[in-house]
């Protein structure tokens, strides 16, 4: 499940109560963290092992496609900012010290969530509902299915409709409530529904 907008600043707000636990260096760390989770559409591990290299001006590289072709995904302003800002784990990564084994340091980062969730009061939370409300917000607000199943990767759209069907129905019915009120504001449509208009004279010719 995605986070809703509330979740999502509960746990922006929840950086402050966290710097007092943590350091300020640390929650400026982990708050660029979650945003490049939320806004990348990135995996956890991905994420973790994200090098400086990857990112170039507001677009981070996700990966290459079988055809050749390379996918980026491109990234508020305000996400740039707090990647630049934040402290860097080493030369070479942002949250990656390249010395430990990779795995040790996605459960570092998993932990260091769940204290961010448990300060923010957010049940249920992960890493991957990032990646959820990723995909969820890009369909809700028009975004074909096809290119989200490109952005995450997936090597198959039916697998990208599979976990995320019921906001692919959302945005079907989103779109129908569209054109609902667009017809309901046209002119043509409106005389139709009103009756058409006299066009015939006294002598019931046409005018």
């Amino acid at each position: 499940m995605p986070f809703t907008h509330a979740e999502m600043l509960k746990i922006l707000a929840a950086f402050e109560k966290y710097a007092d636990r943590a350091g300020v260096a640390n929650a400026q760390r982990l708050k660029a963290f979650v945003l490049l989770l939320r806004y990348s559409g990135m995996r956890i591990g991905d994420t973790v092992r994200c090098g400086v290299t990857r990112i170039t001006g507001n677009k981070v590289f996700l990966y290459t496609q079988k055809t050749g072709v390379p996918v980026h995904s491109v990234l508020p302003d305000f996400v740039v900012r707090e990647l630049e800002a934040a402290p860097k784990s080493s030369e070479g990564h942002f949250f990656w010290t390249g010395k430990s084994k990779l795995h040790s340091a996605i459960g570092k980062w998993q932990r260091r969530l769940q204290t961010l969730f448990m300060l923010a009061e957010v049940q249920g939370g992960h890493a991957h509902r990032f990646r959820d409300t990723f995909a969820v917000e890009l369909l809700l607000t028009g975004v074909p299915l096809e290119r989200v199943s490109v952005l995450h990767g997936h090597q198959s759209v039916r697998i990208t409709e599979r976990h995320y069907s019921p906001w692919v129905r959302s945005r079907q019915e989103q779109l129908e409530a569209d054109l609902q009120r667009a017809w309901e504001h046209d002119p043509v449509a409106l005389i139709q529904t009103k009756g058409t208009p006299e066009v015939h004279g006294k002598n019931g010719r046409i005018n």
